[in-house]
């Protein structure tokens, strides 16, 4: 299928970029990578009066390290991330996830920020964000915002974002003490995942584990947090009736997600405890 008609915008500044999005009230949309948006013009499930070509716009392109904060602009790309030093030496857990984001044409235009935007409820991106405690930098011609990870989703495809508002960056804790890990089960490599687990935590020199996040992707309509299996973990040494456990409260608590050809909601809750088994066992070893 072909896109419905729009007009074409190749803004060189983000001031531009802001002016743009306020004229257009929702009319507007911002173009990154295209690997989400592009699909969704063809299929007509998008219609917006006016695309914002944002690649050459430079000051979105940044990917740094300061105080403590790893930054990634809107325009950095999903690859340029993977391959990066910087975010494997301070944010391991987005290293490990960025090779199961589709394939490598896909991560080659796709971005890490556009990702997280788009909010599918079964990408591993905003999980990571919600599991690492990310926060998001939000802008329109008149205001900025910070939005934590944890306020940012609302829905499939739906975020705290205002129509005339765009994710400048994400902004991920940096460090390198914390065990982190990533597992999905997929109906093939690079498909969408039908339920998947990321985390993070600290463990001592006895295995006493502090600071556990977790989070679930494809399960629910948003990335979950598994407060539960975090309390049941905290101070305490990974046992095997404690993954047993954690598995099984998992198992109870994942929000009920959606139904389709590959499984329905008590398949994907089921597989979601097994994936936390796995990612709690693997950090904890």
């Amino acid at each position: 299928m072909k896109p419905p008609p729009f007009r074409y915008a190749r803004p060189g500044s983000l001031n531009e970029v802001l002016r743009i999005l306020a004229e257009h009230d929702g009319g507007a949309r911002v173009l990154a990578g295209g690997q989400s948006l592009i699909p969704l013009l063809n299929f007509r499930l998008a219609r917006p009066e006016v695309l914002v070509d944002i690649a050459m716009v430079d000051e979105l392109s940044h990917l740094t390290v300061e105080d403590g904060v790893l930054r990634i602009g809107a325009s950095v790309t999903q690859h340029a991330a993977e391959t990066s030093d910087e975010v494997a030496r301070h944010c391991p857990l987005l290293t490990k996830a960025l090779p199961l984001v589709g394939h490598l044409q896909n991560r080659a235009r796709g971005t890490v920020v556009g990702s997280i935007a788009h909010a599918d409820p079964s990408a591993e991106l905003p999980a990571v964000a919600l599991a690492l405690g990310a926060t998001m930098v939000v802008r329109s011609a008149t205001a900025e915002r910070i939005i934590p990870a944890d306020q940012f989703f609302l829905g499939p495809f739906t975020t705290a974002l205002e129509p005339d508002e765009m994710l400048l960056e994400v902004r991920f804790p940096a460090g390198t003490a914390a065990r982190t890990a990533i597992t999905e089960i997929a109906p093939r490599s690079g498909d969408f995942a039908i339920a998947g687990a990321a985390g993070r935590l600290t463990a001592t020199d006895d295995g006493t584990v502090a600071n556990v996040a977790l989070a679930l992707f494809g399960v629910g309509a948003v990335p979950q947090r598994l407060p539960e299996v975090e309390r049941l973990l905290e101070g305490e040494n990974v046992t095997p009736e404690a993954l047993d456990e954690a598995a099984r409260i998992t198992t109870a608590t994942a929000e009920a997600g959606s139904e389709d050809v590959h499984a329905d909601p008590a398949y994907r809750a089921r597989v979601a405890g097994e994936l936390t088994r796995r990612i709690v066992e693997e950090m904890a070893a």
